[in-house]
């Protein structure tokens, strides 16, 4: 059982642990001198290690996503911990709970998909819930669409996160369609359910999240057009049209493009989607930030997601106390 985690580093001569590499690559210093530059994690953070001598032989054993058990100290640089390494190993399979190296959604999945399905049912038109019962019940798709991450860094990037960021969409969904009238319930739990299953194709997360070669190379966007449209064309008799409106619907979804928005959003029901997808992941950023401790009693961890910090309210707005006033 690991006992070291990273948001618990402190200075110190003398430490052990175990650590997943997210980032492994020999790099030079100022005057010339080759060293070895890791990013080490586990659930609570990553922290940077280097060392600075006799790791030739050590590296080429190691690779990105290997476990492996550190000894060195921890000095602090710029006001951030930092691992030197005197030696490392690979970690033994005996010694590694991936529990300990992967942060999870809080939520229960199985409950989670359990909403899901539910959302579906809840469908008035045939095609769409067809569409979505077709994608999201597939049994190569459950088990990956319950573990999935919804990003590798921005938000909801966990595993679970991206079933946990659908569901909160869908809900959101019911909402915004109950207050707007106008719009069509079913296109926007659509676009909820499926605006981002091409990540299950885009990222990979057995051990750390990062992106397949494909997921690189296409976007989920890109991805998740053709495989959805290819889901489309497979029901026989699915309307040519709603088929249009589902493709501009998922590729529009990032809103601006500038974002990678290959089009702009021009259905209500698409624009609507949006801006609920943008409020949701942005809310899940601030959520990570104010998870984290800044060591400032009143703000949260710097979000690079959002460029700022976030005040927690609820402190800075707590009754002074008598010894304070």
């Amino acid at each position: 059982m690991k006992k070291l985690f990273v948001k618990d580093l402190e200075p110190d001569p003398s430490i052990t642990g175990f650590f997943l590499v997210h980032e492994k690559e020999v790099r030079n210093t100022a005057g010339g001198k080759p060293y070895l530059r890791m990013e080490l994690g586990d659930r609570t953070g990553t922290v940077e290690a280097r060392m600075w001598d006799q790791f030739d032989a050590l590296a080429r054993e190691v690779g990105r996503d290997d476990f492996i058990r550190v000894q060195g100290r921890v000095e602090l640089y710029r006001n951030k911990p930092q691992l030197t390494l005197q030696q490392f190993r690979v970690a033994k399979p005996e010694e590694i709970d991936l529990g300990d190296f992967l942060p999870c959604t809080p939520y229960d999945v199985e409950k989670l998909y359990q909403q899901i399905l539910g959302f579906i049912e809840e469908m008035k038109n045939p095609w769409l819930k067809k569409l979505t019962s077709k994608i999201l019940t597939h049994p190569s798709n459950v088990a990956r669409f319950k573990r999935a991450p919804a990003a590798k860094v921005m938000h909801h990037a966990y595993i679970g996160g991206l079933i946990e960021h659908v569901v909160g969409l869908c809900g959101l969904a019911k909402l915004i369609a109950a207050h707007y009238s106008e719009l069509d319930v079913d296109l926007l739990l659509t676009a909820a359910l499926l605006h981002d299953v091409g990540k299950l194709d885009e990222l990979c997360y057995e051990r750390a999240v990062s992106y397949t070669a494909e997921g690189q190379l296409l976007g989920h966007i890109t991805m998740e057009l053709e495989s959805v449209s290819k889901e489309m064309d497979a029901i026989e008799g699915f309307p040519e049209k709603l088929k249009t409106v589902v493709q501009h619907i998922l590729i529009s979804h990032h809103g601006e493009y500038e974002f990678g928005s290959p089009k702009l959003p021009m259905i209500r029901e698409a624009l609507a989607f949006h801006y609920m997808d943008d409020l949701d992941s942005k809310m899940g950023a601030v959520r990570a930030a104010l998870a984290i401790d800044s060591g400032e009693p009143e703000w949260s961890a710097y979000s690079g997601a959002l460029g700022r910090k976030f005040l927690r309210l609820e402190r800075f707005l707590k009754e002074e106390s008598p010894a304070r006033k």
